[in-house]
C-alpha cells in the first residue's frame, strides 16, 4: 500500500482496502512508528479540529482519521446533519498534512476499526473524560476499551472552548437574513 501520501484522493481508503491499510499500519508499526488513531464526525471544519488533529498527529508517526459516515452523524447529532457529506469531509479531512490516511466507517462506534488496525495510540477529545477528568469515560468511549485490551495507549487532548461545529451552526443561525 505504498501510496503517494501527496495526494489528497490517495489518502482515503476505502472499506474494500482496510486490509491494505491494516497491513500497512502493522509494518510501519513493527519498523518502530508509532500509528495514531482518532475519529469523528469533523462535519464543519474549524479551529478546533485543526488543533486537536495537529495535536494528536504530534504523538506519533503518522495519522489515520476514522469518520463517521453521513448515517452515524445524523444518529450522533440529530436531523439536518451532517451539514457536509461524508466524501467531501474525507477529503477536506485529507487535504490537511497532519493525516496521513482517512476511512469512513458505517458501525455505530470506530471500536471495530480499532480493534483491526491497531493503532499505538488512540486519541479523543477531552470532552471524553470521565467525571474527575484524568480518564477516559468508557460507557461514552467504547473504544477506550479495545485499546486498552491489546495494551495501547488512550490519550486525551484538552477541548479547546467555544470551538465546536454546534456553537458555529448556532451563530450562523443568529446571522441576519
Amino acid at each position: 500500500m505504498r501510496r503517494l501520501l501527496n495526494n489528497t484522493r490517495d489518502k482515503i481508503i476505502g472499506r474494500h482496502e482496510l486490509n491494505e491499510l491494516t497491513t500497512e499500519v502493522q509494518r510501519r508499526q513493527q519498523a518502530g512508528e508509532r500509528g495514531i488513531f482518532t475519529n469523528g464526525c469533523f462535519d464543519l471544519l474549524h479551529l478546533g479540529h485543526i488543533r486537536y488533529l495537529q495535536e494528536a498527529r504530534a504523538l506519533g508517526d503518522f495519522l489515520i482519521l476514522g469518520l463517521n459516515n453521513d448515517t452515524g452523524v445524523r444518529s450522533l447529532k440529530g436531523p439536518g446533519r451532517p451539514l457536509v457529506p461524508e466524501k467531501e469531509r474525507a477529503e477536506i479531512l485529507a487535504a490537511l498534512a497532519c493525516i496521513d490516511y482517512v476511512t469512513i466507517f458505517e458501525e455505530p462506534t470506530a471500536s471495530l476499526l480499532v480493534e483491526l488496525l491497531r493503532p499505538a495510540i488512540y486519541v479523543k477529545g477531552g470532552d471524553y473524560a470521565n467525571a474527575q477528568g484524568s480518564q477516559p469515560d468508557t460507557s461514552r468511549l467504547p473504544e477506550a476499551k479495545v485499546v486498552q485490551a491489546y495494551g495501547g495507549i488512550v490519550r486525551l487532548i484538552p477541548y479547546l472552548p467555544h470551538h465546536s461545529t454546534t456553537e458555529l451552526i448556532a451563530a450562523i443561525k443568529r446571522l441576519p437574513e
